[in-house]
């Protein structure tokens, strides 16, 4: 897909096929999305679990209670620790800057692979990090289902977005 396309087709999906989980090779190519992306001194302090197994997936689906997310095949947590993570003189932390740069390039993968998503950041963060297994000082930043649309799923094709005259400076 032309990347004009991807970033003007991406919307946040609601609507997720629980009977079509993705193919191994889609799900890499969605995670090598984020591997590549940069971070400040290219310090990576992102761990990105992949969550597929339907054990985990129940327990996870706990920290989100919308309908539209328990049918989502697979979710995926954006996670990272502050302390690999690059700091500026003033203690300025790059941790949540590099995050979602990375989750943005697995979300525009996702887009050119026809799979949904949808950026959450208002789950519980108790449950979350128990069905996670994670340690303490590594914090969750956000989560995504990953999955098809449901058949007959139709986006609604339009943006409200300011006006670049709104949002723009030119000097």
């Amino acid at each position: 897909m032309e990347f004009t396309q991807v970033i003007n087709g991406r919307e946040s999906i609601r609507s997720y096929d629980p009977t079509r989980p993705l193919d191994k090779a889609v799900l890499e190519r969605i995670l090598d999305a984020g591997r590549i992306a940069p971070s400040a001194a290219n310090r990576q302090p992102w761990r990105f679990v992949l969550v597929s197994s339907r054990g985990v997936l129940t327990q996870v689906r706990r920290c989100y209670q919308k309908p539209w997310f328990q049918d989502a095949p697979h979710i995926l947590a954006v996670t990272g620790r502050t302390s690999e993570a690059w700091s500026r003189q003033d203690g300025w932390n790059s941790i949540e800057t590099d995050v979602a740069i990375a989750l943005d390039h697995m979300v525009l993968a996702a887009e050119n692979e026809g799979v949904g998503t949808c950026w959450i950041a208002a789950y519980d963060p108790t449950i979350l990090r128990s069905a996670l297994g994670l340690s303490s000082e590594e914090r969750i930043y956000a989560v995504t289902p990953l999955g098809y649309p449901r058949p007959g799923f139709a986006k609604k094709g339009q943006k409200q977005r300011k006006a670049l005259q709104e949002i723009v400076k030119y000097l």
